[in-house]
């Protein structure tokens, strides 16, 4: 019998894709189901955006590009980060990648193995533990806590790193709980980090541009004591509708870079031809479309916080990022996982429960915003109706 790496016995996934299975399946079979689960935002691409990949394909862009990706597409991110965020990026040192993950492996992969340590936000995106366990390091939570506002604590943060770490990874605004850290505790975390130079940093800050309030998106690419340690991770999917089309960058230290590079050479070549081209064209057209889905998330967010909180047992803080809310379940008296089970498969609603989040996620659910304000009213009262009806 074949024996496959011990690793691949310590590999998870993302139970959202698994919630999303479900949900197709119940709705194949005649149910109404409304899908607070997955997150995506629920838009078309901008026509724009569309246009250029078709045209890039009639055009010829049928081959291979550098594994790096096109010049003119890193020229166009690291002057749409100057714009946005007012620093400079060499655009020899971005990579265009198939997708944010991509950026997670390969960093995880370059600092992960036996002995040592990665920190990662918990409740977090759940890839990264998954690829910390696969990599054979010690994957380290960093509480992420709801009296805080679900931002990271610098001070907290800090306090987990021993010899043995190798990488600390940030998000904010956060997946799953919409928690924006602010500038005076990453200044707090930046300051601490000096203390620890052999610790490497990646930040994904995917949902940047998904900020409400007036509230500005800090990176830590603005900070320059870090730079030569540090890994962004950004991209297309979530700002232009484009999670279909597989379109992310990462911004590496020079030293790191090269590793990258042969990465991609060794695993996906480069990413598809057209695809650039559209990315091309969503970062210099018009941010039109943009700045009108950020709008529509921010009035579907008072939808849902007003919602949740009118619900029995169910609190919910204001998330100041992303699309997601994570409401506090405990005092339905469900765990988390059944609960969020028990509203799909009984009252129709799609929500992921907090611990596929991590192990401090228990007491929570997630619920994406990324639906109509019609259906997200409809599924609040389904979840009304089930808490009601089982709480009789």
């Amino acid at each position: 019998m074949f024996k496959t790496v011990a690793s691949f016995d310590r590999i998870g996934e993302e139970n959202a894709f698994a919630v999303l299975a479900r949900a197709t399946a119940l709705a194949a079979a005649g149910r109404d189901i409304i899908n607070l689960g997955i997150g995506q935002p629920d838009f078309r691409t901008p026509d724009h955006i569309v246009e250029a990949a078709v045209k890039a394909l009639r055009d010829g862009h049928h081959g291979y590009t550098p594994a790096t990706g096109i010049l003119p597409l890193r020229e166009a991110v690291a002057a749409d980060i100057h714009k946005r965020l007012s620093v400079e990026v060499d655009p020899e040192l971005v990579l265009i990648v198939p997708g944010g993950k991509v950026t997670m492996f390969m960093a995880i992969l370059m600092f992960g193995e036996p002995g040592a340590e990665i920190l990662y936000p918990d409740p977090g995106f759940p890839i990264y533990r998954s690829m910390i366990e696969f990599t054979g390091a010690r994957p380290v939570p960093v509480p992420i806590r709801e009296e805080n506002d679900f931002a990271f604590s610098a001070e907290e943060t800090l306090a987990l790193i021993t010899p043995r770490t190798r990488l600390l990874i940030l998000n904010s605004p956060a997946n799953p709980t919409g928690g924006v850290t602010p500038k005076d505790e990453i200044d707090r975390l930046v300051e601490g980090l000096a203390r620890h130079p052999d610790v490497a940093v990646m930040s994904d800050e995917i949902y940047g541009q998904m900020t409400y309030d007036g509230l500005e998106h800090r990176t830590l690419l603005a900070y320059p004591d870090i730079r030569d340690r540090l890994i962004l991770l950004d991209g297309w999917s979530k700002t232009y509708a484009m999670t279909g089309w597989r379109m992310g960058y990462s911004v590496w230290p020079r030293k790191l870079h090269d590793y990258a590079r042969k990465l991609a050479v060794n695993s996906y070549s480069c990413v598809n031809a057209a695809a650039q081209f559209a990315g091309l064209a969503a970062l210099q057209g018009s941010q039109d479309a943009v700045a009108a889905m950020v709008a529509e998330f921010d009035r579907r967010r008072t939808v849902v916080v007003e919602g949740l909180n009118g619900l029995p047992g169910i609190s919910c803080r204001t998330p100041k990022g992303a699309f997601y809310a994570f409401p506090n379940i405990k005092e339905t008296g469900w765990q988390a996982k059944p609960l969020a089970s028990a509203l799909l498969e009984d009252a129709g609603v799609a929500t992921i429960g907090g611990p596929d989040f991590g192990v401090h996620g228990e007491g929570y659910i997630r619920v994406s915003y990324a639906n109509s304000t019609e259906n997200i009213r409809r599924a609040i009262d389904r979840m009304g109706e089930f808490l009601t009806a089982k709480a009789a």
